[in-house]
C-alpha cells in the first residue's frame, strides 16, 4: 500500500528517524570570572542548590558554584570539545563528585531538578526558551543571565558588572 509515494514500511521508518536537533544560535564566548560571581551571588547561589547552566562551554559556572558554594550542578552544551573541557577543568579544580557534564540540547535536556539556571544565550534563544523554563522549572527557581533579557519578562534584580547586565528572575505559581 502507498501513502503519498510512500510505502507503509518506508513511512514507518521516516517517522522513527530521530528529530532534527535544533538549531541554536549562541557562540562560545565565556563569562568573566568576576561576571560568573556575580550571578552566582544575585542568584543566592548556597550548598543546598542545584545549579544548570544551558550552554555552559567550559563549565566555569557549576565548577564555581560547587567550588564556592558547595553546590551541584550540571552543564550542558551541544559541542563535545567543551564538554571534554569542562569535565577536565572539574577534575582540576577537585569538583567532579558535585559536577557532572552533558552533551545535549538545551532544549531537550531534562533540567526538572534545577533550583537555579543560568545562561549565557543570545535573545533570541532565551525567548525560544521561556516556554521550557516555565514548563520544567519549579516555583521558585532563580534563572540568572549574562548580557541578555527574556523579553517582557520584568527581571526580580539587574545589575551591572564589567559592562555586562546580569538578571535574575524567579519561576513563579503555576
Amino acid at each position: 500500500m502507498r501513502f503519498c509515494g510512500f510505502t507503509i514500511a518506508s513511512f514507518a521508518l521516516l517517522l522513527a528517524q530521530p528529530p532534527e536537533p535544533v538549531f541554536i544560535n549562541a557562540p562560545y564566548v565565556p563569562s568573566s570570572d568576576k561576571v560568573v560571581t556575580a550571578m552566582l551571588k544575585l542568584a543566592g547561589v548556597n550548598n543546598s542548590d542545584i545549579v544548570y547552566d544551558l550552554g555552559c562551554g567550559d563549565g566555569r559556572i557549576v565548577i564555581l558554584a560547587a567550588k564556592e558554594y558547595g553546590a551541584r550542578g550540571t552543564g550542558i552544551d551541544l559541542n563535545p570539545k567543551r564538554i571534554e573541557e569542562a569535565s577536565a577543568n572539574a577534575r582540576k579544580a577537585g569538583v567532579e563528585s558535585l559536577v557532572k557534564f552533558e552533551v545535549n540540547d538545551l532544549f531537550a535536556a531534562d533540567i526538572h531538578s534545577a533550583t537555579v539556571v543560568a545562561l549565557y544565550l543570545l535573545p533570541d534563544v532565551n525567548l525560544r526558551l521561556r516556554p521550557k523554563l516555565l514548563k520544567d522549572l519549579k516555583p521558585g527557581t532563580r534563572v540568572v543571565s549574562n548580557s541578555f533579557g527574556m523579553g517582557d519578562w520584568k527581571a526580580k534584580k539587574e545589575q551591572i558588572v564589567d559592562g555586562n547586565h546580569i538578571y535574575l528572575w524567579t519561576i513563579g505559581r503555576r
